[in-house]
């Protein structure tokens, strides 16, 4: 089962993704950092809900 946390966080990385390649096709590294920080910030809150299901998964 999926939750909140893996959704936001998949979403988050992609957005992040998106901005990155934008910041590196226009020149902009600050539009470019933004989208690394959205990056990672997008993994910790998905590895957050991977740990969140298997603690779940662990006590049924």
């Amino acid at each position: 089962m999926v939750n909140k946390d893996q959704v936001s966080g998949v979403a988050k990385q992609v957005k992040g993704a998106v901005k990155e390649a934008a910041g590196k096709a226009t020149g902009n590294r600050q539009t470019q950092a933004e989208g690394t920080a959205e990056k990672l910030a997008g993994k910790v809150q998905k590895g957050y809900g991977d740990a969140k299901e298997k603690i779940k998964d662990a006590t049924r």
